[in-house]
């Protein structure tokens, strides 16, 4: 029994470094994407989104358009932590709390799914003002 034991603890060991560095490139690629909508670069802030998001929205002006109207703490603020993440298969959610340009605060839940070619995309982004119910 303590042999199974160990054996699950060294796969679980082997397996968190693999979850960390998933969640490493998640944030990567959301960081990314945050610092591409501070210099206005529309097609670089593009490229992040996922083939689902670039249909809704075909044009990187477009997208940059919806994300500026109806994503304003994540266009602009004060501060931008990442929070708790999750991993499962090719998936990742990660949470960013973001202080907006005027001071107030929210929370973001990014999700993230590894495309064919192994990159990973942003799938999606809700937003909610700190302290609101779901």
């Amino acid at each position: 029994m303590r042999a199974i034991a160990l054996i699950a603890a060294i796969l679980f060991a082997l397996a968190s470094p693999a979850a960390a560095d998933d969640v490493s490139a998640a944030q990567d690629v959301i960081r990314a994407q945050e610092q591409a909508f501070g210099r206005d670069d529309a097609a670089s802030a593009y490229s992040y989104a996922a083939p689902a998001i670039r249909q809704l929205f075909p044009q990187a002006e477009i997208f940059m358009s919806m994300v500026q109207s109806q994503y304003a703490p994540v266009y602009r603020h004060k501060s931008f932590e990442f929070g708790e993440a999750r991993s499962e298969g090719d998936r990742i959610a990660q949470r960013v709390h973001i202080v907006d340009a005027n001071g107030e605060a929210w929370e973001a839940l990014y999700t993230l799914e590894r495309q064919a070619d192994g990159s990973l995309k942003i799938t999606g982004c809700s937003l909610l003002k700190a302290g609101q119910a779901v």
